[in-house]
């Protein structure tokens, strides 16, 4: 089977690429799409509880995305260097990009946030990335709260105001370059709302890499080799996942994220049980479905792996339509963005 990257490609207004968050969170549009007949139709987020029924389970990413992006000066001759954080190596050791380069030999120092953070560069690797390791007083993550600033995506050229808006309200666990935007649209009221309406929530955890927006660069889709990302199932979560089944109950992934953790623990082991570990699994069109029933995410990038997996989920010719209905309907489109609810 050929599985072109100019099968997945729409035509995208740029005025459609949401700039900023709305207020609040849930007032999001939503297009709700039946995976077995393509059917289209238009609500809100917070209206999301209409949908779902008493035994299913939304499993949502808890990944927290860390201000990964530094702006500092090589400590000599004060040239200027941009750092951004890919991935922790060990302690405060961190795989990183950064540009000038040609600036970033091995052995050279930085400093950042007039010496909050100082990193020495250990090693070049051979895709151009660097091998960091960061020294500062006390705790790291605190003082890179205190001199980062959050990784906003290449396509949004807003100032963030507020930078918990690009985490989600139930984030936890530092690790992400990049949100796991489909979770960006609840409140804490709504996820106490679903609760009292008997459906059920659990967590997993999947970092997300600078990965998710590389483009897909060879035209035969097969030939596209994915990033690597950690992620951890754990016991509680797979436990209420296997109770929702056996109940009868639908598994409802929220975002992309979440579903590749959920389907990389269910083709690697078989089962859904408490697992950790990195995964690059690749979920596109033919793919067998092995855990969900259902997915929200937000609408993805043309000829990106997020449409592709979107595809794979509710079918090609099905989401093409819907994203075409989707430009015509004037949704707002990526991170900050609308979304889907395919059920």
């Amino acid at each position: 089977m050929e599985l072109l990257k100019s099968d997945f490609y729409y035509d995208l207004p740029e005025e459609l690429i949401a700039q900023t968050p709305i207020e609040p969170r849930s007032a999001s549009r939503m297009m709700c799409v039946d995976r077995a007949t393509g059917a289209v139709s238009h609500d809100h987020f917070y209206n999301l509880c209409r949908y779902l029924k008493k035994g299913d389970l939304l499993v949502m990413n808890d990944s927290r995305v860390i201000p990964a992006r530094l702006y500092g000066e090589k400590i000599g001759n004060g040239t200027f260097i941009e750092f951004l954080l890919l991935e922790q190596k060990g302690d405060k050791k961190w795989e990183i990009i950064c540009r000038p380069g040609k600036k970033a030999k091995v052995g050279t120092r930085f400093s950042f946030g007039g010496g909050r953070l100082v990193a020495e560069v250990l090693e070049v690797k051979d895709d151009g990335n660097r091998i960091v390791q960061f020294e500062c007083e006390g705790n790291f993550f605190t003082a890179l709260e205190d001199v980062g600033q959050m990784p906003l995506p290449p396509y949004i050229t807003e100032k963030l105001e507020n930078k918990e808006r690009y985490q989600t309200v139930y984030s936890r666990e530092l690790g992400s370059a990049a949100a796991p935007t489909a979770g960006l649209h609840f409140t804490p009221e709504m996820l106490g709302e679903l609760r009292a309406q008997g459906i059920n929530t659990a967590f997993v955890t999947l970092h997300v890499g600078l990965g998710t927006f590389r483009p897909v660069k060879e035209e035969n889709v097969l030939d596209h080799k994915m990033h690597s990302e950690h992620y951890h199932l754990p016991k509680e979560t797979a436990d209420l996942i296997n109770e929702t089944k056996k109940n009868g109950g639908r598994v409802i992934a929220v975002g992309t994220t979440t579903c590749r953790t959920l389907e990389s623990v269910t083709t690697f082991y078989g089962d859904i049980s408490e697992r950790e570990g990195y995964t690059d699994i690749f979920i596109y069109p033919s793919y067998e479905f092995k855990c969900i029933d259902g997915l929200i995410t937000n609408f993805h990038l043309p000829e990106s792996t997020l449409i592709m997996l979107v595809s794979a989920f509710m079918g090609y010719d099905n989401t093409m339509n819907a994203y075409k209905t989707a430009v015509e309907e004037r949704y707002r489109f990526f991170s900050f963005g609308d979304c889907m609810c395919i059920l």
